[in-house]
């Protein structure tokens, strides 16, 4: 059984993507943060001089990678796609010229930096955003993403009309696309992060909107078998 939330534009899927991608349709574009396969699913919380984070229990969703065939059916699916932590899976992705970077703006005992892959061709592009900002979006992930970078990728690859995060966490993606107008379909298999992603997009919509109608409102619910 999948569990299905439609809210506004955006459509939400519980469920693994294994099962949910082939019952989809094209899509206009995958933006995309896959697990890494580092067993960053969990961690203790900190309080370190830098901020620290929260704590999170290991779900061992970050145990290994996605198989080649979910990278398969992502390329298959849309015509541009974007896939944060594309260093992590470039035995399966094609060669790419147009990269993009996340710059941290900290050095501190993590990674300075975060790479995306992309299927365009052009030049390497950089965004410099502190990490600071995942706290002021209200930190719900382990491994999440500022919403103003999932917006900075959604422009870097002109992404348009219908976008498809197949490990949507709690919801960044899906955000960053209620801001610039996109529809959206997302697929978590994480109950309690599909839960924080559905909330989430539903307040993003709530919010006034400069250029569009007046947000519509949530939620519809349906079960669906796979």
């Amino acid at each position: 059984m999948s569990r299905i939330e439609q809210i506004g534009d955006a459509t939400l899927y519980l469920g693994d993507c294994r099962d949910i991608l082939p019952t989809l349709g094209p899509v206009d574009a995958v933006v995309t943060d896959p697990p890494y396969g580092i067993g960053r699913d969990g961690k203790p919380q900190s309080t370190s001089s830098h901020g620290g984070h929260k704590g999170y229990a290991p779900l061992g969703w970050d145990a290994g990678r996605p198989h080649r065939a979910v990278f398969d059916s992502i390329l298959a699916i849309a015509p541009i796609q974007a896939i944060w932590g594309g260093n992590y899976f470039a035995d399966m992705l094609p060669p790419s010229s147009k990269w993009l970077s996340w710059d941290k703006g900290q050095r501190i005992d993590q990674a300075d930096a975060e790479l995306a892959w992309t299927n365009l061709t052009g030049a390497l592009r950089v965004m410099t955003l502190n990490r600071a900002e995942i706290a002021k979006d209200g930190a719900e992930h382990p491994t999440q993403k500022p919403v103003r970078l999932m917006e900075w990728t959604l422009a870097q690859v002109g992404a348009q009309g219908t976008v498809l995060d197949p490990f949507m966490g709690s919801g960044s993606t899906g955000i960053a696309c209620v801001r610039r107008g996109c529809a959206f379909i997302g697929i978590e298999r994480e109950p309690s992060y599909f839960d924080i992603a559905c909330r989430r997009i539903d307040e993003a919509y709530k919010q006034p909107r400069l250029f569009d109608e007046p947000a519509p409102k949530a939620v519809q619910t349906s079960f669906e078998g796979l």
